[in-house]
């Protein structure tokens, strides 16, 4: 268990845990909430990006007559595997960045 606790009063890695938990919406939460631990704002800065990314794959997916379903269900099955493994990276307090997503968290990390 992590000793840093966030402003919210949770342990650092329950929280970057539970910015990916509740995809999308999670990371809203706790970017409009944290203040002051950097782990849990890269991690819900990346699970917006991640998440947002993958929405709008799915509604351009939606557009496409007959090859549309497929690249949804495609994207469906990569948003699952996102999502488990950044659920388990940061409840082990890990620094784990997505390819494009993590780069560009961390660039705006530096900014706030």
């Amino acid at each position: 268990m992590s000793p840093f606790r966030s402003s919210t009063g949770l342990p650092d890695n329950i929280a970057g845990a539970l910015c990916y938990f509740f995809p999308f919406a999670g990371g809203i939460v706790f970017l409009a909430l944290e203040k002051k631990s950097r782990f849990v704002l890269f991690h819900a800065l990346q699970s917006l990006i991640a998440f947002g990314a993958l929405m709008v794959g799915h509604v351009l997916s939606g557009l496409l007559p007959l090859i549309g379903p497929l690249i949804a269900a495609i994207l469906s099955l990569c948003g699952l595997a996102i999502w488990l493994l950044m659920v388990y990276h940061a409840l082990g307090g890990r620094w784990y960045r997505l390819p494009w997503a993590g780069t560009f968290a961390e660039q705006q990390l530096r900014h706030i």
